[in-house]
């Protein structure tokens, strides 16, 4: 029997037990759907990797694409005999990646101007009672295939921008070899100011500099389209 004086200790312990459970739980649920949201930036920005590897000759060994491991995608070449090549295949993610996530957001934004959706958010500050009017006007107009249009080229415009910057991998690469190379082709210090935005960039990602990119795409989408008042 358990004294009554140690009943509320085993009850307190019993909470926690269960409340550390839980937070466990939806921790690592949650770092699946985060992990799953990202694949379509994950698998772009391997394939750019691939792709350039294949285009300036390095030979490729391996490509995983997704995985829920660390880090959750990767492709393994050989060494590149020159630095161009190295640099290239190390920004080719940032160029592809942010090419495509344009485009996906330019489809979007043009879906949420003909929907009137982006009229409505332009005027979210100034009237928030007409603006979340207008919103759910446009929504309850729009068919169920528009909404799934747009919240798919949405996803996929922010998944695969958030995914555009280079790794620290890269940045480490190219850091090996401007130091390798800087005394026989000083030209290859030129690429040192990309290996220090890469680690900073990098650094920045806790601060979600990489999200904050993505939104900054999607608002250039909405400007080329028209959308949001400018």
């Amino acid at each position: 029997m358990i004294p009554d004086a140690a009943s509320p200790l085993v009850a307190t312990l019993a909470v926690l037990v269960a409340v550390t459970v839980i937070v466990s739980v939806v921790g690592s649920i949650t770092r699946v759907v985060m992990r799953l949201l990202a694949a379509p930036g994950v698998v772009v920005h391997e394939l750019a990797h691939k792709q350039v590897c294949h285009l300036v000759g390095v030979p490729v060994k391996e490509v995983v694409y997704f995985r829920f491991g660390d880090p959750p995608g990767y492709v393994r070449h050989a060494q590149p005999g020159r630095y161009r090549e190295s640099f290239a295949i190390s920004v080719a993610p940032f160029l592809v990646n942010t090419v495509v996530s344009v485009a996906a957001f330019l489809g979007f934004a043009a879906l949420a101007s003909s929907l009137g959706i982006a009229d409505a958010l332009a005027t979210v500050t100034a009237d928030p009672i007409a603006s979340a009017n207008a919103l759910r006007d446009g929504l309850a107009a729009a068919s169920s295939g528009e909404l799934a249009l747009a919240i798919a080229l949405g996803w996929l415009g922010l998944a695969v921008g958030v995914q555009a910057f280079p790794s620290t991998g890269d940045a480490n690469t190219l850091w090996t070899h401007s130091r390798s190379e800087w005394r026989r082709r000083p030209v290859v210090l030129l690429g040192v100011p990309v290996v220090v935005v890469i680690y900073v960039v990098n650094l920045l990602s806790w601060l979600w500099a990489d999200v904050l990119y993505a939104l900054g795409l999607c608002l250039l989408a909405f400007y080329a389209v028209g959308g949001l008042g400018f």
